[in-house]
């Protein structure tokens, strides 16, 4: 089938684009620039021109397509009280400007959410399954893109909607784990917050890309999935293995330090976000297959 990727030139998006081709499917993907449609091209998909302004581009790639991966999100969190809210809004925009042109169709529509939303339901110290839900008249941002997409669910399209482990892993990452090990060589050791027992899962990046190849081709609608190989790592250990690798030692650190520490990360690195898979890989057979968070952490020191 023909998808339509946003997203194809980032790290996940990249690796999904490569997996939907392997697969002998062809991709359509988002390109905001000269360079993306170069790289994209290169990889053997045919480049779509527009960002996530440009609506009436997102309406056209989807009407041209028989399937929508939508990973395209700007992840700049430098000012986070200022631009998280209105990331998510572009985001949700997104959602019902394809979501609208799908309608009625019963094309799947993927789109991206995070693990970290469901441990803001949940609360501390509660495995977050598949099965938990916002409440439906939630406003709160990303919460919004969910419910946004089970709506789209009711009116004809196959939507699911993909949680990713807040640390998706894999050779190019620029993400959580390289900026905790910079912080770790900057600060002259590894952090955690008060004791260092909060969980987060992980995905490399490789095993989230068949996973989503896997909902575009067969997921219900209406279907949440977590997209999490290492279900709770704590992250005391995390700051063990980075202090190990970059050759520092392992301290606590104060919650009121978090942010001075940490930078943005602060607000995120206390989270216990405990989240099970399970559900998932009963439904699409998926069983991830590549390095574990520690094996790229220990990549990632040694640079």
């Amino acid at each position: 089938m023909r998808v339509f990727v946003t997203g194809g030139t980032g790290f996940i998006g990249s690796a999904l684009v490569r997996e939907l081709l392997d697969a002998g499917h062809e991709v359509l993907a988002l390109a905001r620039s000269d360079a993306g449609a170069k790289a994209l091209t290169e990889a053997g998909a045919r480049p779509h021109r527009g960002d996530l302004d440009d609506l009436d581009a997102l309406r056209a790639g989807a009407a041209s397509a028989e399937a929508v991966a939508h990973l395209a999100y700007n992840h700049d969190l430098s000012d986070f009280e200022a631009t998280f809210a209105a990331n998510a809004r572009k985001d949700l925009t997104a959602i019902e400007a394809m979501g609208g042109v799908l309608e009625g169709s019963g094309r799947p529509l993927v789109i991206a959410s995070g693990t970290l939303m469901a441990a803001r339901i949940t609360g501390p110290g509660v495995v977050a399954t598949e099965d938990v839900v916002a409440d439906p008249a939630s406003t709160e941002p990303r919460i919004a893109s969910e419910n946004a997409a089970l709506a789209l669910a009711r009116r004809g399209v196959r939507t699911s909607i993909a949680r990713f482990a807040p640390t998706v892993h894999g050779t190019g990452d620029h993400g959580f784990m390289p900026r905790l090990v910079a912080i770790a060589r900057e600060k002259g050791f590894s952090g955690y917050v008060g004791d260092g027992a909060n969980r987060w899962p992980a995905v490399h990046r490789l095993d989230a890309a068949r996973l989503l190849r896997l909902a575009l081709e067969s997921a219900p609608a209406g279907t949440r999935l977590h997209v999490v190989a290492e279900e709770g790592v704590a992250f005391r250990e995390i700051a063990e293995a980075i202090g190990r690798g970059v050759g520092v030692p392992v301290r606590p650190v104060a919650a009121a330090d978090a942010a001075a520490h940490f930078g943005f990360l602060g607000a995120l690195v206390g989270v216990d976000n405990p989240t099970s898979g399970a559900a998932t890989r009963e439904l699409l057979g998926w069983r991830p297959t590549r390095p574990t968070l520690f094996a790229d952490i220990a990549a990632y020191a040694s640079r």
